[in-house]
């Protein structure tokens, strides 16, 4: 995808969710939408045929918008959200709800004073583990953090944690791709 395309879906996602949220917010219905959110994430990462109708133009407007109906109406949407999505499949632009969903998190957790922090893990964090990293994290930024953990074992140990524009990368094979490169600067 070219990077063109890549802002005019982040334009088109960013529109959509201030609407959607500024509704929601008027008829105190954020924790609803909040709930639809995680509910539509989810679906979204296991329905490959949801996937496949957002995104491909052999599905005329009608079918894109009764097809996005029913899972709607079916998931128990919020009617701001059903709404914005029966528009969205009216004007094509179904394909930007993976980013409408992004987008709309993270106006939820402004308004709740909630940052979410992306950590990459060589293991699964415990709950333990996800709850005293979370109240660290609380402390040095001064707002709730909300832990969005993976694993990737090709990290060996440590941890990569990103908070907004801050990244902290303590795993170990940062650090030996560090000692690496000292190595080669001494020889």
């Amino acid at each position: 995808m070219d990077v063109s395309d890549s802002s005019i879906s982040s334009g088109i996602a960013e529109r959509y969710a201030t609407a959607v949220f500024e509704i929601a917010k008027e008829n105190n219905d954020l924790p609803a939408l909040e709930t639809n959110l995680n509910d539509l994430n989810a679906a979204l990462a296991d329905s490959a045929d949801l996937r496949e109708l957002l995104v491909n133009p052999v599905y005329s407007r009608d079918e894109q918008a009764g097809a996005i109906s029913a899972v709607a109406d079916a998931m128990g949407l919020t009617p701001a959200m059903k709404n914005a999505l029966g528009l969205m499949a009216q004007k094509r632009r179904l394909f930007v709800v993976p980013q409408l969903v992004k987008r709309l998190s993270a106006l939820i957790a402004e308004e709740k004073g909630e940052v979410t922090a992306e950590v990459t893990s060589a293991v699964a964090l415990t709950d333990a583990q996800r709850s005293n990293l979370a109240q660290t994290l609380s402390q040095n930024v001064g707002k709730d953090v909300k832990i969005q953990d993976t694993v990737d074992e090709s990290l060996i140990g440590g941890l990569i944690v990103k908070v907004g524009s801050k990244m902290i990368d303590t795993s170990i094979r940062s650090k030996l791709n560090s000692l690496q490169n000292a190595m080669k600067e001494v020889g």
